[in-house]
């Protein structure tokens, strides 16, 4: 009967806890860079099912890595660190060129268009606790349009 009990709470108690469901990355890439350059930016579309909030953000492709915002002020056009981007749940956030993007600092070789730069992001749930997820971005060439489908 205990042992009944003991799977029946188990049960209850994965049932309530809850879901950290994980948040969907698409079109994940870096800008390249060219010999000497020390820093260029990533970007991608971030959907959580869940509200989420994206907290920082690692790649062993640079010494610092850090989530940014580029933003008018006062008719300039200003980049800052930001400490988190909210994920609403169900709403892509796109992370791109003269937005949020995660920037790459003291990168510690060239970017080659075609090779994969991998990124650990970290999610913390609205109960708290932490998630970390692994992100291959496709560096593509420094001159490349940010969108292909505009001119």
């Amino acid at each position: 009967m205990s042992t009944k009990f003991s799977l029946l709470g188990l049960l209850l108690a994965l049932v309530a806890a809850p879901s950290f469901a994980q948040v969907a990355v698409s079109n994940a890439w870096v800008r390249g860079t060219v010999a000497g350059q020390k820093a260029t930016g990533a970007f991608m579309s971030l959907t959580s099912p869940v509200d989420v909030t994206l907290v920082s953000a690692s790649s062993p492709a640079a010494k610092v890595v850090e989530i940014h915002e580029m933003a008018m002020d006062g008719g300039v056009m200003k980049m800052r660190v930001v400490d988190k981007l909210t994920l609403p749940a169900g709403k892509s956030v796109e992370m791109k060129p003269g937005s949020y993007h995660v920037m790459l600092l003291d990168i510690t070789a060239p970017l080659a268009a075609g090779e994969t730069v991998p990124f650990t992001l970290t999610f913390v749930g609205r109960d708290g606790k932490k998630s970390t997820q692994v992100v291959q971005a496709t560096v593509k060439a420094l001159t490349a349009a940010a969108d292909p489908h505009k001119h």
